[in-house]
């Protein structure tokens, strides 16, 4: 193709990236073309009809399909380069990573529970499944759908329970071009027992979180800790401080050794959400009230390494009145 005709294709975009892909003649990727490459190529007296060759990139940033990196994609968005090619072994284009839309394309997949009955929240929980209660103008769940489509998360289910059938209606049709699976628990079976009935799952790495949770957690710093710890389990937890408003005694036995005045103790909370690798689930005991606790306890007990990582941003557990009612106040300030 030539540099007009470029151009023209640039002009049919009309968005913001103003980048084209360039291919051989057999649509093996060779270059890249901006806006302004070829204006700089025109006012240095090439001619328009020049091929498009002689001025493109062939230095270009891509990603490999079978080689995902996620690092790479955060790297390359700090850089403000928005639209990066995903290449086959043999340099063929089989996708675009779009980050003006997504902020990383991660490759976990997400089981969110949502089986509970909510109690603490009757008589609001009474006729609607807590995941299904509003904050602002958006269900609970939405905001953790959404925010797992904004980190690129394709592969979603959600594990149903107590009025299933609502969330089942609920997720009939697409959201943000996502068709969320709903798997049915057969009976009440803890906080992870239910993963046993997910029947398949795309990648090796599985995140794990409770529907009714209303944070901005970042999965992509999440993500690449678990990745770069080698852990089998991450747990994302919140800080959690104690403040002891008087004199505390340190002692041995009866004999004091020291005080300590209105001490505070800081300390690290579960916020119910995790990374898991996809063999760790086998561990899971088939029909069997089970917790994500009791997994940790288990890997622990094996020697399988488990890590935290701490949330810097909100986080609210929904889980009575007073809790809603800060989710609700904080969903009228972002």
């Amino acid at each position: 193709m030539t540099i007009l005709q470029a151009l023209t294709a640039l002009n049919e975009i009309g968005h913001a990236s103003q980048t084209l892909f360039v291919v051989d003649e057999n649509d093996k990727m060779v270059g890249t073309l901006t806006d302004g490459d070829i204006r700089r190529s025109l006012i240095a007296g090439n001619p328009i009809d020049a091929p498009v060759s002689s001025v493109m990139h062939t230095e270009f940033q891509f990603v490999k399909e079978a080689e995902w990196d996620v690092r790479k994609l955060k790297s390359l968005r700090k850089l403000n380069i928005l639209f990066i090619p995903i290449l086959d072994e043999e340099r063929h284009i089989v996708g675009v990573c779009n980050l003006m839309k997504y902020k990383n394309i991660l490759p976990i997949d997400a089981v969110l529970m949502a089986g509970g009955k909510g109690e603490r929240l009757r008589p609001l929980t009474e006729r609607t499944p807590k995941p299904l209660l509003p904050v602002g103008e958006k269900a609970i769940i939405d905001f953790n759908i959404d925010n797992l489509a904004y980190y690129g998360v394709k592969n979603i289910s959600v594990t149903v329970n107590y009025l299933k059938e609502q969330l089942e209606e609920h997720f009939a049709e697409e959201r943000n071009g996502i068709q969320v699976r709903c798997v049915r628990e057969p009976r009440f079976l803890g906080t992870i027992g239910s993963l046993r009935f997910v029947e398949k799952f795309e990648n090796d790495t599985i995140l794990v979180m409770n529907s009714d949770l209303f944070t901005n957690i970042d999965l992509e710093d999440f993500y690449l800790q678990f990745v770069e710890t080698g852990a089998d389990m991450s747990a994302a937890a919140i800080p959690y401080s104690v403040s002891v408003p008087y004199g505390i005694f340190n002692v041995n036995e009866e004999t004091i050794t020291g005080l300590t005045e209105k001490p505070t103790y800081n300390y690290y909370a579960n916020a119910g959400i995790y990374l898991i690798k996809r063999e760790m689930l086998d561990l899971i005991p088939a029909d069997t009230f089970f917790n994500a606790t009791d997994l940790i306890e288990l890997l622990i007990s094996q020697k399988k390494r488990v890590v935290r990582f701490p949330i810097h941003g909100y986080w609210i557990d929904i889980g009575n009145k007073d809790e809603y009612a800060k989710a609700q106040d904080i969903v009228r300030h972002l």
